[in-house]
């Protein structure tokens, strides 16, 4: 992670940032073996590919319950079943995944939009080809017994994750109370130990994402002062892959996604096997992330189309796009707004409802 590139992108984001008011199993997890010391990301390889297999596709993903489904492709070896040869790469850390694929040892990331935009400013070339989910409350701002509405939060201490998209929630919501970062006393720390500090009493609020929603209200008296619940289309979650990999090899880009629905179908088809590996791979019982259900819309094929379509609502991406570029940029998150004309591709997902509606 101490690539060159990985530093230019951080330190850019960073500066940005700083001025303005986020055990496994099966054959298909790679190991990130170059991790930083300190990283959380998974340690165990796949079996190598046979001498006439592609080469590999490496995808992060993390702790999140719209990304959690692709471990069941992991564990029911669903990659292969399609023919592609893909190696999942779990990170404990968030935005650890965002710069492993910035700094090109990840070949697509599990994001949102928020923080892809923010990687394109900073001269990243991402490719938007599906919407996994949107998030429906499951990222959230949590506060202490004391604290009633947002204005109570200045002068306060509140964690987030650098640069990711509880950082923009909680922005967000400053905005709409009429108080900015420079009003609270604001602690960029990694998610995990946001959440940890906050139970510990070391903040009085704290930017989370389920399933570290769950960890922050342990805290006793601690409540949801708003979430992504709150601004709709705010937070879409999606597969993010290099324009490389898209240009190159299309048909195993196809078969991503095809392997993506097969597993929402084993998933549908047999749920208590699924939510048991999710909620083991989440680190939380199988009663606590069925309870992330209500939080997490997962899209259809029917929403995937509707959401890449044109429109003027935050359902439509490339409105919610050019809305949080323009917010970046306001909030002196982004130098300029990045371009946003070739970061969508649809065709993977209309391919994929041609071929349902061939059957």
């Amino acid at each position: 992670m101490l690539a060159t590139m990985r530093k230019l992108c951080l330190l850019t984001l960073m500066a940005w940032l700083l001025v303005a008011c986020g055990s496994s199993t099966g054959g298909n997890q790679a190991a990130a073996t170059d991790a930083p010391a300190g990283s959380d990301a998974a340690v165990q390889s796949a079996p190598p590919p046979s001498e006439d297999a592609a080469p590999v596709i490496r995808i992060g993903f993390s702790a999140w319950p719209g990304w959690i489904p692709w471990q069941v492709a992991v564990e029911k070896d669903l990659f292969a079943q399609n023919g592609v040869n893909v190696e999942m790469v779990w990170f404990e850390g968030y935005l650890d995944s965002i710069n492993a694929f910035a700094s090109g040892r990840l070949d697509g990331n599990s994001q949102t939009l928020n923080d892809t935009l923010s990687s394109v400013a900073a001269g990243a070339d991402q490719v938007i080809v599906l919407v996994n989910d949107n998030s429906t409350g499951n990222d959230q701002i949590i506060v202490s017994a004391e604290i009633n509405n947002v204005a109570d939060l200045a002068g306060k201490t509140v964690a987030a994750e650098l640069g990711t998209v509880d950082h923009f929630l909680l922005l967000l919501g400053l905005r709409d109370a009429g108080i900015s970062q420079t009003d609270i006393n604001f602690q960029p720390l990694e998610t995990g130990a946001a959440a940890a500090a906050f139970v510990a009493g070391q903040l009085d609020a704290v930017g989370v994402f389920a399933p570290f929603t769950t960890r922050a209200l342990q805290r006793e008296g601690s409540k949801v002062l708003f979430s992504s619940a709150d601004y709709p289309g705010a937070i879409p979650d999606h597969l993010v892959l290099s324009r490389a990999l898209v240009n190159e090899r299309p048909d195993d880009v196809q078969k991503i996604i095809q392997t993506w629905y097969d597993t929402l179908a084993y998933i549908e088809a047999n749920p208590d096997e699924a939510y048991a590996i999710m909620a083991e791979r989440a680190g939380v019982s199988v009663e606590d992330y069925r309870t992330y259900d209500e939080g997490t819309t997962i899209f259809s094929v029917q929403d995937n189309l509707n959401a890449f379509s044109p429109g003027d609502s935050m359902a439509h991406l490339p409105y919610a796009a050019q809305q949080i570029a323009d917010f970046l940029v306001e909030n002196e998150l982004a130098a300029s707004a990045p371009d946003v004309s070739q970061l969508f591709d649809d065709r993977f997902v209309q391919t994929y409802a041609n071929s349902m509606e061939n059957q």
